[in-house]
């Protein structure tokens, strides 16, 4: 189990993972690949536990003013922002308006769209990603990305590998390479109307428990925040829908001080990321506690238990690895 914890102090960061690395304004960003193989060009790309779970988890850290360039993807990109605020920036030029989002908030961004993302208050921020799929392909970049790359010696090849030319040692020779879009690509990738924006967000003081969640409990609530479809576990369809295919449900956890979820095992790969407090997970042989910024994904078919035994709150994004999570299977025996 402890190999399938990654804790937020030992998060091991990529400052050369992407195309944009040495564009002004995008030197500072930290990368990180926590959960599948991700979307990083570059070898030096740490991939914390490599087994496949049908989404990607990932994260960034970012101080104030740092900016991830406008880009798209084939699959679905989730923000859960844990800390710092934040703007989404959406068009090619950044000429499709904004939005704004901080601690605890979730985005949903579409496919085939494009999108940044740059801190914008005092501080370091910090921010989970999930991507649709196993292999969520590769990043698309807007053209003026590659120009202002091209200006640093950084080159793209195909199938999305970072070339770094600028100490003249690269070798090109026979190296098929990236090109920008055409202005027919680009006219593919249109912005969505604001107002079907809206049906992909969800900030944090709008988020409703479940009362007929299994886990549902006193001092226990699990709310739905990215449910595609009405559910076997008992949750109705959204907030977050999506008109693009997503492949998991995302869900908030919220456990008071001395609630508990008693042993039960899921069919589905689950991943938690906690928001804030502490938790207590603990199976047959053992147990362990996660703090903020931790992330653990549970074998399929433990039985596992949760417990928070901190004076605060504690608050957990959970990733449920399907459109259609099945009910929990409880234990007749306690802990």
């Amino acid at each position: 189990m402890n190999a399938r914890l990654v804790r937020y102090a030992d998060l091991i960061p990529c400052r050369t993972a992407f195309l944009d690395t040495k564009t002004p304004g995008s030197t500072e960003k930290e990368n990180f690949t926590i959960i599948g193989k991700g979307v990083s060009e570059s070898p030096e790309q740490v991939v914390h536990i490599a087994e496949p779970h049908g989404f990607n988890i990932g994260a960034a850290r970012q101080p104030l003013g740092c900016v991830n360039s406008q880009h798209s993807h084939e699959t679905a990109e989730v923000f859960i922002i844990h800390s710092g605020k934040w703007r989404l920036i959406f068009g090619p030029n950044r000429e499709d308006g904004s939005l704004e989002i901080g601690p605890g908030d979730v985005a949903s961004v579409p496919t085939r769209m494009f999108r940044g993302f740059e801190k914008v208050d005092e501080g370091t921020g910090f921010l989970f990603t999930v991507l649709g799929e196993d292999d969520p392909g590769q990043v698309t970049w807007a053209p003026a990305v590659f120009e202002a790359a091209a200006d640093f010696g950084l080159k793209l090849a195909k199938g999305g590998r970072l070339i770094d030319t600028s100490s003249g040692s690269a070798q090109l020779k026979d190296v098929e390479m990236e090109g920008v879009l055409t202005e027919s690509q680009l006219a593919e990738l249109q912005t969505p109307p604001a107002e079907k924006l809206a049906e992909c967000v969800v900030l944090a003081g709008d988020i409703v428990a479940n009362p007929t969640s299994p886990l549902a409990a006193v001092g226990v609530e699990e709310a739905g925040i990215i449910v595609p479809c009405a559910t076997r576990d008992g949750f109705a369809a959204g907030p977050i829908k999506g008109w693009w295919p997503q492949d998991f449900n995302l869900r908030q956890l919220t456990l008071q001080t001395g609630a508990y979820v008693p042993t039960h095992a899921r069919a589905e790969a689950e991943v938690l990321m906690v928001q804030e407090g502490t938790i207590e997970i603990s199976w047959a042989d053992g147990g362990l506690i996660m703090g903020a910024g931790d992330t653990l994904t549970v074998p399929i078919g433990l039985s596992h238990a949760f417990r928070n035994t901190a004076s605060v709150p504690a608050k957990v994004f959970v990733v449920r690895g399907t459109v259609d999570p099945a009910l929990p299977v409880f234990d007749s025996k306690p802990v």
